[in-house]
């Protein structure tokens, strides 16, 4: 089995989530229950960072289209940063990117929800 992790990083403007190792249906729940802590905390504006993620299973994504629109229904988004060119591919081939913004860097999609508030 493939080792997953997953770390969260309260900060200003928005929470981070990195994602590590192999997102499938054995670990999508731990991502799920990431994102319905911060919904539980009000917090809406979230960043994943997919630099260290080495595969997304349909399940994985899934986390992402289950929460997106009770999300922006207050206020918020989920924006994606620094996806390796496979882990792109499979959102791309998805049409994520018309759903999702998809940026290069952290920083960007930071700056992004400080341009929004």
């Amino acid at each position: 089995m493939n080792n997953f992790s997953l770390k969260r990083d309260d900060r200003e403007p928005a929470t981070v989530i990195s994602l590590k190792g192999y997102l499938d249906a054995h670990t999508a729940p731990e991502l799920e229950e990431t994102i319905k802590s911060l919904l539980d905390e009000g917090k809406v504006k979230i960043v994943i960072n997919l630099n260290e993620l080495d595969y997304i299973s349909s399940a994985g994504l899934g986390v992402f289209m289950g929460f997106i629109e009770e999300i922006r229904d207050k206020g918020g988004d989920i924006k994606l940063a620094e996806a390796s060119d496979k882990v792109y591919r499979v959102f791309d081939l998805l049409g994520f990117p018309m759903l999702y913004e998809i940026l290069s860097k952290e920083e960007e999609a930071l700056k992004r929800f400080s341009e929004m508030s």
